[in-house]
């Protein structure tokens, strides 16, 4: 079994955690990823020459040449080995089972496997590991535990007196105890890395990892060993200079400590809010925050000091500082270049352009609410300022082949002025099919494909098939064309059509009815 594959973003934050002196044990910890996956990588990086801090400038490009091909880091012995551990586990549990004899089974089939004694350390790690957890330590500066609380609050519509639902996300210093708590809309990924944003203000710094419950907004594919992060939450973590580690799946002992200080916020914010009445989410969070002040400040007479002071006191040096901006969610979809040379954006019905040479090519489009990037494996391709204009075509004249540069003088008045040069009737359908849309660059191609028509049939019967089509509702190149190959334009209309009734003395006229 090959070593686990690890992604771009995973290996910056092995690299920062790196470059600030953590062990390989340490990084297994704060990452959730197996010590075994990291100790090849960090010989590769060391085998590199560079130093952490250096590599971490790197581009992905850069640190995608650097490292080798999949399945080349060998850590095939021990994923052999942990293959077998269940087996060994459930055998040992038997009257009569060895583990002497359970090494012989072991290396009859794998000749090059452990010897005896690494065999019982592994073996002993693993069921040790797999016993009781015990009371966990946790160190200043260490984590952030978030969640959210199962009961929601509610608001009041003033117009309709609905209760619209809403819900409570929870961030807490496990160390000091220190929490932040506000109200969103949903738990959607833009609601969450908000409230996420928002509760790294509240701590004013940033500590060695953000440890989630396993949310639809943070994760992709939950697991019980190494769940798999959405792409956005991996881009926070990198921009924070962080890492994110979400608990195990049917593992509560991981998530204890935000639970119980969950059961604390029913307590303390839920209840003495319950009997008020809020009508928006600020008001609702203006109010929690008094609550929540009140909570941080409590005297704990155990500890015989509070949240706030604990943090005050010793935890708040131990975060690493905040970057000059809030990290900005970022939007990862995946596009195929067009024959044109732009790359559509679903999301605003637009059109990007990428430089010609990578017509046909997949792509990756990412984007924030004020940039559109594209990336061909891991190369930034292509950069644009982004544009909400529906149908619209932001281009950059050296993406464009010579071909293709027209491209770049495109208009309602361009298309209507190359439409006449086909006939009157042609140019007056092209406006009218320009005006048909709230936004005329979406009917760009249809009018290219229309003008194009006269390539296969002349420019008189273009001309006529424009006229007979102009009075319809809609106007598309697809009516135009059906004209054409129907024939339609030259079809003899001369000739009377008799009604299908004959005229009788029986047949009532309109005026009967006045």
């Amino acid at each position: 079994m090959a070593a686990k594959k690890v992604d771009i973003m995973e290996l910056k934050q092995l690299l920062l955690l790196k470059s600030k002196g953590e062990s390989n044990r340490s990084c297994e910890r704060l990452l959730g990823i197996h010590r075994n996956t990291i100790n090849p990588y960090v010989q590769m990086f060391r085998a590199s020459g560079l130093s952490y801090s250096t590599l971490l400038e790197y581009s992905e490009k850069e640190l995608n040449d650097l490292l080798p091909a999949k399945g080349t880091i060998d850590s095939n012995r021990y994923g052999t080995f942990s293959d077998y551990l269940p087996y060994f586990t459930k055998e040992l549990k038997k009257p009569g089972c060895t583990r002497e004899q359970l090494w012989r089974e072991y290396i009859t089939k794998h000749p090059n496997g452990y010897g005896y004694s690494t065999f019982n350390g592994h073996l002993a790690r693993w069921r040790h590991s797999t016993k009781g957890s015990g009371k966990l330590d946790h160190k200043y500066g260490d984590a952030i535990y978030v969640d959210y609380t199962g009961k929601k609050m509610q608001i009041v519509n003033k117009q309709t007196g609905e209760e619209i639902d809403v819900e409570i996300f929870v961030g807490m210093l496990p160390a000091s105890q220190y929490t932040f708590v506000e109200a969103t809309m949903s738990q959607k990924k833009d609601d969450f890395i908000s409230s996420m944003n928002r509760c790294l203000q509240y701590f004013g710094g940033v500590p060695q990892t953000i440890v989630t419950d396993n949310l639809k907004s943070a994760v992709i594919k939950s697991s019980k060993y190494s769940a798999v992060l959405n792409k956005s939450l991996k881009d926070m973590a990198v921009h924070y200079k962080t890492s994110i580690n979400p608990t195990r799946s049917y593992s509560p002992q991981d998530k204890a400590l935000v639970e119980g200080a969950v059961k604390l916020v029913y307590q303390r914010i839920f209840y003495p809010l319950d009997k008020q009445t809020f009508f928006s989410l600020s008001e609702l969070n203006k109010a929690i925050n008094e609550k929540l002040s009140e909570y941080n400040n409590f005297h704990m007479k155990q500890l015989g000091t509070s949240r706030f002071m604990q943090f005050s006191d010793h935890e708040k040096t131990y975060l690493s500082p905040l970057p000059s901006q809030p990290y900005e969610l970022k939007e990862y979809k995946k596009a195929k270049v067009q024959k044109m040379g732009f790359v559509y954006l679903h999301h605003d019905k637009n059109y990007y352009s990428v430089p010609y040479r990578y017509i046909g090519y997949n792509v990756e489009v990412q984007y924030t609410s004020e940039d559109v990037e594209i990336y061909y494996k891991s190369e930034r391709i292509a950069n644009h300022k982004r544009n909400y204009k529906r149908g619209s075509y932001t281009k950059k004249d050296d993406h464009l082949s010579s071909s293709h540069k027209f491209y770049k003088d495109w208009s309602p008045s361009y298309f209507i002025n190359w439409a006449k040069k086909s006939g009157n009737h042609v140019a007056a359908y092209t406006e009218k099919l320009l005006n048909q849309n709230s936004y005329p660059e979406i009917a760009y191609k249809q009018c290219l494909g229309i003008i194009n028509l006269k390539k296969d049939y002349s420019e008189e019967r273009l001309d006529k098939a424009c006229e007979i089509a102009m009075d319809q509702y809609k106007h598309g190149y697809h009516i135009i064309k059906n004209i054409l190959i129907n024939k339609m334009d030259i079809a003899d209309n001369s000739s009377t059509i008799n009604p299908h009734i004959t005229e009788h003395d029986n047949i009532r006229g309109a005026e009967f009815y006045n």
